[in-house]
């Protein structure tokens, strides 16, 4: 029987999409719906219903249902890498792999399609990654003077393009908004700029396009610091706005480094800010640039 036009338009498009991936799992499977059902210890009925896109099922049934279909919760909830047999073959080729591994698979792919992999293109820009407060812009332009560079503060570009300050963007038209000027800008810095020195905002590895634009086309630096030295780089900065009616600010700025950390370690060179004092600190990122770049490209000779 037909649902009747008031169910049709009740049933969320997101449940109605759930609801035909698990009928297409299951057929895939050879699995009857009361074989399901019993495998998976979920009532026919409810797994009826949800096949009906009118089941609103918590996610520890979404987690039976998967188990007993053989399949993870991404494939079951739409994930793009079970989109296609394709991606299910490569996915299945990557999983269990190391991280040595899969970088190198994501250099070779780069590679394939022409984006640039990593390593091509990118010897005379410089690119320093970091949470706010790891020396980005101090050392950037120290850097990029050295080296008779341009320097490229990335938020200042990101403002230019969006015609307000990088909080007023965030405000008044959220992060999404913010992610695409920042690619943007970035993507025009990579065509003006053939030798850069690119102070890039804290929170640019957190969008993987974005950030495999400029591992691509970058020499990386990880600049990275103690979360004590973060906070208080950032305050001696004027912006008190971290401990502003916020007593928990020091352990936030802890798990956002944390959650970082893994993506910021994927840049080639890495440097403590909190080791030395800026002048060795600079030394020692200076040492580092030069020796990874091409000599014919520098200013003035190591």
């Amino acid at each position: 029987m037909r649902d009747s036009p008031e169910n049709e338009t009740s049933r969320h498009a997101f449940l109605v999409a759930l609801g035909e991936r698990v009928r297409a799992l299951r057929a895939r499977r050879g699995l009857t719906r009361k074989a399901t059902a019993l495998a998976s210890n979920v009532s026919e009925r409810h797994l009826a219903n949800l096949e009906s896109g009118v089941g609103n099922v918590s996610i520890l049934v979404l987690l039976q249902i998967s188990q007993a279909l053989r399949c993870t919760l991404a494939e079951l909830i739409g994930d793009v890498t079970t989109s296609s047999p394709e991606w299910l073959l490569i996915r299945e080729l990557l999983e269990s792999k190391d991280e040595a591994v899969l970088r190198n698979v994501r250099i070779a792919i780069g590679e394939l399609l022409g984006t640039g992999g990593e390593n091509a293109q990118r010897s005379s820009r410089i690119a320093l990654i970091g949470l706010r407060g790891a020396g980005k812009s101090t050392l950037g332009k120290m850097l990029a003077s050295d080296l008779g560079f341009s320097f490229v503060e990335l938020s200042r570009e990101i403002e230019k393009f969006a015609g307000c300050s990088v909080a007023e963007i965030q405000s008044l038209y959220g992060m999404n908004a913010y992610r695409r000027y920042e690619r943007r800008a970035l993507e025009e810095a990579l065509q003006i700029y053939s030798e850069a020195v690119i102070a890039t905002p804290g929170g640019l590895v957190s969008e993987p396009s974005t950030f495999n634009l400029l591992l691509s086309y970058c020499t990386t630096v990880w600049l990275k610091a103690t979360p004590e030295d973060h906070m208080k780089r950032v305050i001696a900065q004027g912006d008190l706005r971290p401990m502003s009616a916020n007593p928990e600010a020091m352990q936030d700025l802890k798990n956002i480094l944390a959650g970082r950390a893994a993506f910021y370690s994927k840049a080639e060179f890495h440097i403590n800010t909190s080791e030395q004092p800026l002048r060795q600190t600079f030394q020692l990122l200076r040492q580092t640039v030069r020796t990874a770049i091409d000599p014919h490209l520098l200013a003035t000779p190591l």
